[in-house]
């Protein structure tokens, strides 16, 4: 018997998932150094946009979905990167 699970389920378990990754680096390396606003932030950013993704992936016509969801991700990675090292220089910049 299957259950129908809340729209929160799958990105939740996604955030976690990949939050646990630089968690376990920062116990093995000292290279990782992520403190508490770090994972908030991250953890933030990767719920919201894998929400975002579930809910147009199951709203968009099959066509249109990859273009949507490749488009997401690059703006996702971008996001990412300028908030971890600065590549653009913006006030988002970390370090």
């Amino acid at each position: 018997m299957s259950q129908n699970k809340p729209l929160w389920y799958w990105p939740a378990i996604a955030t976690v998932v990949l939050l646990s990754i630089p968690l376990i680096g920062g116990f093995v390396s000292n290279e990782v150094q992520w403190s508490l606003s770090d994972f908030l932030i991250g953890g933030a950013l990767i719920f919201v946009v894998s929400s975002v993704e579930m809910l147009l992936w199951r709203s968009l016509p099959k066509k249109g979905r990859w273009p949507v969801m490749l488009f997401l991700m690059l703006l996702f990675a971008i996001l990412w990167a300028e908030m971890a090292v600065g590549i653009f220089g913006s006030p988002l910049a970390g370090s």
